[in-house]
């Protein structure tokens, strides 16, 4: 007979079931059982993830982890394929990390907190990537339901003090889909449905939660590995609605394209960039997070839409959040606005009354593709649009050098953040780059050209995003120089001492740009910009956003062997970033620059 396995049953082989006779029959009467190679639900889980394309595991493990660790080691045993598991030593990291991969690879990643003080760490990420609708597999483990007489139950005190009524509570509001395991046979199941609803549009976050207990239990190997049976569903067009925003497009006098967060591909930054050139429509990156057209394109106006908003007869809207501000921003009566994207009404923001009198919805790439081969070719000989594009061509050069010339009078000491863009702009010119924002450098100076150029933080408001998105779009593109830009108190609240160690511990060489006017600079503009007659714009000190005295951050980032210097006058920077660059791309190693900014710098 065979042998006690760990999970209470027996292995080998199975006796007839024959009531009181089964004493009396030889091993003839034994019938073999088919050989069946079993892991443990917390190895299969990595398995299972294999096959829906995730190549990574962002994590921070903690007690809930052992079945998961022990299935690692078993599975790797077993020479089954499994993503790679990366330990990040704050949550919040992890989710960013996940975040940033994707921006750059269009892959959905997975992270696997701790019970819900990991879920808790983790919940501001989660909060970035519902905002950016970015698709995540969240998971954390749950404390064991039980206290004794089961394989996994609670073995130290913790187990009680995480125990919660309700942990999915944490992020909720901000996954497309949540669910707890109960039985470790729903485990593939249930990572299928998760992964292809997290892709289906509009995508965004999901979560799992998976008690210690049931990830203790085994399921057969072959079940782990098995090909997805559930597929997203993506969202097209629909075809009267298509037919007829071309149609006004093609007769508008003032048309005007605002695009907040990007095209979608590198097909469709191309088609747009042609097509908008050739209609000769103006475009307006407002509060811009990706890049939708190179920045001295001559149809590009900048990030101000009020004035052309205001004489507009046809407004396309792409995959905007808040396309301009309602407060102060007067549309014509008969203006008419098409809204375009995953989720045209974004359906997740409670008030959100922009005009929608025509929908597109569909993922951004595929539905700005179908609009514009729907508009056609446009006519040969049309003195109305030959006239606009000569209007606006040299607005956007008037524009362009207007903005050269205001980079280039803040390079004193300390400089402003203007000038450290158009430094970085012509640092990466030519280069195969990508420079993350947050409250760091600005799109507009660095004079960009290229789809993935360029990413913001989403308007979540969880800061700390920039430096982990960074480091995942670093592991996603090894090749591509990265940069993190953002303010001082931005690089508080990512965990820097986190990030860094991940950084040298992955050789991910991405360049970090502290532009530090030792303040909250956006909380100090919000309050001068709300009450422009009041105190605060008078005020020598601004109370509640002073961060001084400043940290020195280059302390931090050498205690994980990075380069660094502190740069405080604006004429030494363009050498020290050819410094910084040479560092990473030669050494492969990272870099910090912490740069002294103007305190009334722009935000």
């Amino acid at each position: 007979m065979g042998g006690q396995s760990q999970y209470g049953g027996v292995t080998g082989h199975r006796q007839r079931q024959c009531g009181s006779c089964r004493a009396r029959k030889t091993p003839a009467d034994i019938t073999p059982v088919t050989e069946r190679t079993e892991v443990a639900a917390g190895g299969a889980l990595f398995s299972k993830l294999k096959t829906l394309g995730v190549d990574y595991v962002f994590a921070n493990s903690g007690t809930d982890f052992p079945p998961i660790i022990e299935g690692l080691i078993d599975a790797t045993r077993k020479g089954i394929d499994l993503p790679t598991p990366v330990t990040c030593p704050h949550e919040h990291a992890a989710l960013g990390m996940a975040h940033g991969y994707y921006l750059m690879s269009g892959q959905m990643q997975a992270v696997l907190l701790h019970t819900n003080v990991g879920l808790s760490n983790g919940a501001t990420g989660a909060i970035n990537a519902a905002c950016d609708q970015i698709p995540v597999l969240m998971m954390s483990g749950r404390t064991p339901v039980m206290e004794k007489d089961r394989f996994g139950a609670r073995t130290v005190p913790i187990g009680w003090g995480q125990e919660m009524y309700d942990q999915t509570a944490l992020v909720r509001e901000v996954s497309k889909w949540e669910y707890e395991l109960r039985f470790p046979e729903q485990l593939p199941e249930l990572l299928d449905r998760a992964a292809a609803i997290a892709n289906s549009t509009p995508r965004g976050p999901v979560y799992l939660s998976l008690p210690r207990e049931v990830l203790c239990e085994p399921i057969p190997t072959e079940q782990a590995g098995a090909p997805a049976r559930m597929q997203p569903a993506e969202v097209a067009p629909n075809v009267a609605a298509l037919a007829q925003a071309a149609k006004l497009l093609r007769a508008a006098e003032h048309p005007l394209i605002i695009s907040q967060r990007g095209v979608g591909s590198d097909a469709a930054f191309e088609a747009f960039a042609g097509f908008v050139d050739s209609w000769a429509f103006p475009v307006c990156q407002y509060w811009a997070n990706q890049l939708s057209l190179a920045n001295q394109h001559p149809m590009s106006i900048g990030q101000d839409p009020t004035e052309l908003l205001a004489e507009a007869d046809v407004v396309l809207v792409i995959n905007a959040l808040a396309p301009w501000w309602p407060d102060g921003t007067t549309l014509r009566d008969d203006a008419t606005v098409i809204q375009l994207g995953p989720d045209p009404l974004f359906s997740r923001t409670p008030v959100r009354n922009f005009p929608a009198d025509i929908c597109l919805a569909g993922e951004t790439s595929d539905a700005l593709v179908a609009l514009i081969e729907e508009m056609g070719t446009p006519p040969a000989a049309s003195e109305a649009i030959a006239r606009r594009h000569r209007h606006m061509s040299a607005r956007s050069k008037a524009r362009c050098t207007t903005m050269i010339e205001r980079a280039k009078s803040g390079s004193g000491a300390p400089m402003t953040k203007e000038w450290v863009s158009h430094c970085v702009g012509q640092a990466i010119k030519g280069r195969k780059a990508t420079v993350f924002h947050e409250l760091g450098a600005p799109m507009e100076p660095l004079d960009l050209e290229h789809h993935k150029s360029y990413f913001q933080e989403p308007y979540s408001g969880g800061l700390g995003w920039g430096l982990p998105a960074a480091l995942g779009a670093q592991l996603a593109d090894s090749d591509r120089l990265v940069f993190a830009t953002m303010g001082d108190g931005s690089y508080m609240f990512a965990n820097p001492t986190a990030c860094h160690q991940i950084a040298e511990a992955l050789a991910l060489p991405i360049i970090t740009l502290v532009l530090n006017n030792e303040e909250w600079a956006a909380v100090r503009h919000s309050a001068e910009g709300l009450y422009k007659d009041g105190l605060a714009p008078k005020a020598n000190e601004v109370p509640l956003t002073s961060l001084r005295p400043s940290p020195d951050f280059t302390k931090t980032a050498e205690a994980s062997r990075a380069y660094t210097e502190t740069v405080l006058t604006g004429d030494a920077l363009p050498a020290a970033l050819e410094r910084a660059i040479d560092v990473a791309t030669r050494d492969r190693r990272q870099v910090l620059l912490n740069i002294a900014i103007q305190r009334t710098g722009a935000a």
